[in-house]
């Protein structure tokens, strides 16, 4: 057998083997989005917003994809032409002209990064700018109480309608700094849910607590926590925040939609961390008011301890952005 006859017979198992690996990633490719719709594809593995403000995020997402693709492209592109007219095979070249101190491509492969870098950073400082603006009078406050291994739910609502009562922060509240608490609505007796990690959501069987939220109206999450650093985050809602112990973050959204959602802790904070998952109910505003109602009537009136209180210093750093 000829030398050449001998090197198509040891090409073809390889050929074998690349068409088998081809066919199983197709296979693995279509079977893993069996259900992700065509519709799904503008959001890139996001889930459907389900705030006013979660398109914002969504599209800050969509922007870095697309440059990350053009950026891939472009990159793909040079390194298949080097391989395909640089060739040793088509130029008969053992060894080819070697360029060293090329100003022109340095300056370029310097300078392009940092304009991808400045953009990227442009728009995300611009979209955070945005979703960690506070308004002046938020219609719902609620804090949001991290603990291993669940999650407490402090509403801050005026329940009995009586404004006499409340007036004053309670001494549960004390981890939150005068600058939230000033601006908690008038008579805010409040009441409370607190949950465990064996509780589950009775409409669609999710585990863990169920916190209530009013569509089409302003709600302010102030995050607190017990013990470590845990994570708040309501996945349709793209977006989540640390729940830091002696340190008190905040933010905003305006539930679009009604339904359960589900909730869960995305910082490693224990043992059990993966059994820190929670549900957010988003119903109508007269649901909202009647399930305060309820849970006065269940005798959960007031607050439970919302966490570790902040130190002096601390308290005296952080700004009023209200």
């Amino acid at each position: 057998m000829s030398p050449n006859g001998s090197d198509r017979s040891s090409r073809r198992p390889m050929r074998r083997k690349l068409l088998q690996v081809l066919t199983a990633g197709v296979v693995l490719a279509t079977a893993s989005g069996c259900s992700y719709t065509w519709e799904d594809f503008p959001r890139l593995g996001m889930p459907t917003p389900v705030t006013e403000e979660a398109p914002r995020i969504l599209s800050l997402w969509q922007g870095s994809w697309a440059a990350a693709l053009i950026t891939g492209v472009l990159v793909w592109g040079l390194i298949l032409w080097s391989v395909i007219f640089h060739r040793r095979s088509r130029t008969k070249i053992e060894v080819p002209p070697q360029t060293r101190y090329n100003m022109p491509i340095e300056a370029l492969y310097t300078v392009v990064p940092l304009i991808i870098v400045s953009v990227l950073f442009y728009f995300t400082a611009r979209d955070e700018s945005k979703l960690l603006a506070l308004s002046d009078k938020p219609a719902h406050t609620v804090n949001v109480v991290g603990f291993q291994w669940s999650w407490g739910f402090n509403y801050v609502e005026n329940v009995d309608g009586d404004a006499a009562t409340g007036v004053k922060p309670p001494k549960e509240l004390n981890a939150i700094p005068d600058m939230y608490t000033k601006q908690f609505p008038a008579g805010a007796e409040g009441v409370y849910a607190v949950g465990t990690p064996g509780e589950r959501n009775p409409q669609n069987g999710n585990p863990g607590p169920t916190l209530w939220l009013p569509k089409g109206e302003k709600v302010r999450f102030v995050l607190t926590s017990r013990d470590v650093i845990h994570s708040f985050w309501v996945v349709p809602f793209l977006m989540k925040q640390d729940v830091i112990p002696g340190h008190t973050n905040v933010f905003e959204v305006t539930p679009t939609r009604e339904g359960t959602f589900k909730g869960k802790c995305a910082e490693l904070c224990g043992v059990d961390h993966s059994r820190m998952l929670f549900n957010v109910k988003v119903v109508s505003p007269e649901r909202y008011q009647q399930h305060l109602k309820e849970l006065a009537e269940k005798g959960q009136t007031g607050y439970i301890p919302s966490g570790i209180e902040q130190t002096d210093p601390a308290r005296n750093a952080e700004t009023n952005k209200l």
